[in-house]
């Protein structure tokens, strides 16, 4: 950077408190209308590393969607994926598809094991 200075990349995110308040959480209620934040630049970056087969099924989904004459990119559909679960995390809480695939998850996970995709209308295991 000039000058000497060294631009600092820790980013501030609000606290615990901040996020659990009432007003920022909307509940299950059905309010929350979250939406994906779609193509415009981003100033946060997560880093998510895939399976070859989590890779290929995103780009399967990318293709599928030109097919229907929709474009997108590999992060445009992980940004809207991210926010359907978490509207649909809020509406069901505990019951939330998102809530169930970790919940049914965590013992595989203990141990190493791969989890089973829970498909709509599959049996959990």
């Amino acid at each position: 950077m000039a000058g000497g200075r060294s631009r600092s990349r820790r980013v501030s995110l609000p606290g615990v408190a901040e996020l659990l308040r009432p007003s920022a959480a909307p509940g299950p209620d059905g309010g929350d209308q979250r939406l994906a934040s779609g193509r415009e630049r981003h100033d946060q970056k997560i880093t998510v590393y895939l399976s070859a087969e989590e890779l290929l099924d995103l780009e399967r989904a990318r293709i599928a969607l030109l097919r229907y004459g929709i474009t997108s990119d590999r992060g445009r559909i992980v940004r809207e994926a991210i926010a359907v679960l978490l509207a649909d995390l809020d509406a069901q809480g505990k019951d939330s598809l998102l809530a169930r695939r970790i919940a049914s998850g965590a013992s595989a996970n203990s141990v190493g094991l791969p989890e089973a995709p829970l498909r709509p209308g599959s049996e959990q295991p």
